[in-house]
């Protein structure tokens, strides 16, 4: 069975403490696709589905991971809209929203659906990703960390051989990718909706700062790595896991979460030239980049923090070109 990753939380389901604390929910399926003998979830080409939003990080990581990998023609993938209204995540169609697609298995008209589908019972919230089993009509996993990770080994018996070989999370490496994701999950990955959704200038400032400083750390790995990549030569798991977030830096969390200490295009070289170079030169990360779905999603969803759902123009170019 492929390494368990710690669990981790998607977009939305989430909510601030009284302390004004930012939390988030854990994921509540937490099935594995498997290769082993018996498995209640084997890999199969055609059998699962993805249901993502381009706006969403967590989701973000499977999209780009299926890319990476040559799935694309073993798992498909539903997208919903951009916005998230009070019933949670929406289908709609491309001609409304360019980039969404409907639901391709039932027509739900809500993420949610599928949720009650799985379970009738159901009382979590509605999270995307969601790795989807359409033979036994079931969520398999709805936990971002989780789901990449099956997707790196559990079908390497049945893809092409040229993908076979891409692994982000090697042996040689995962201790250090570990060490690595610990950190950078909880003060960048989710240090940035720490800082925008506080409800507090104590919790705030304290969450802000530690963004910052984890960026700082990130610029002097990059200042001092080997190669282009967090470890060096190797692409691996921890810049897959980063990518998501520095993406939605200058664009979004900027301005929306306060993020404001610095830009990445301006302050932090490093990162940029990590950023540009897996943006414009490896293509499952761009492919899977939709600036419209990010900017409109946290603009016009979170409304409790912009509440005219104005979309800022800038910052333009919402990522530098590459000789820059």
């Amino acid at each position: 069975m492929t390494s368990k990753a710690p669990a981790e939380n998607q977009t939305s389901g989430n909510f601030a403490d009284k302390d004004g604390q930012f939390k988030r929910q854990v994921s509540s399926f937490r099935d594995f696709i498997s290769r082993e003998p018996g498995a209640k979830f084997p890999p199969e080409k055609n059998r699962y589905h993805l249901y993502v939003s381009y706006a969403c990080p967590w989701a973000h990581r499977t999209l780009i991971t299926r890319k990476l990998k040559g799935l694309e023609d073993f798992i498909d993938v539903s997208v919903v809209d951009w916005f998230l209204g009070p019933d949670g995540w929406r289908f709609t169609t491309p001609d409304k929203v360019p980039g969404a697609t409907i639901d391709s298995l039932y027509g739900s008209k809500f993420l949610r659906d599928l949720y009650f589908r799985a379970n009738p019972d159901y009382s979590a919230r509605f999270t995307v990703p969601i790795l989807w089993d359409k033979k036994t009509e079931t969520i398999v996993n709805n936990e971002s960390s989780e789901i990449i990770r099956m997707l790196y080994t559990e079908f390497d018996d049945l893809i092409a051989p040229e993908f076979r070989g891409v692994n982000p999370y090697p042996e040689k490496h995962a201790a250090a990718i570990d060490e690595l994701n610990e950190w950078i999950y909880n003060d960048i990955n989710n240090g940035v909706y720490k800082s925008g959704f506080a409800t507090t200038q104590e919790a705030y400032d304290e969450n802000v700062h530690k963004l910052f400083k984890a960026l700082d750390r990130v610029e002097s790995i990059l200042e001092k790595s080997s190669g282009p990549y967090l470890l060096g030569e190797d692409f691996t798991e921890a810049d897959l896991r980063l990518y998501p977030t520095i993406v939605r830096f200058d664009p979004v969390y900027v301005q929306h979460f306060k993020c404001n200490i610095g830009m990445i295009r301006h302050d932090y070289p490093a990162i940029n030239k990590w950023l540009v170079h897996l943006y414009w030169d490896i293509p499952a990360f761009k492919d899977t980049t939709d600036f419209d779905h990010i900017k409109f999603h946290y603009t016009k969803s979170h409304l409790k923090y912009n509440p005219f759902g104005i979309t800022p123009a800038g910052p333009l170019p919402n990522i530098l070109p590459k000789d820059k």
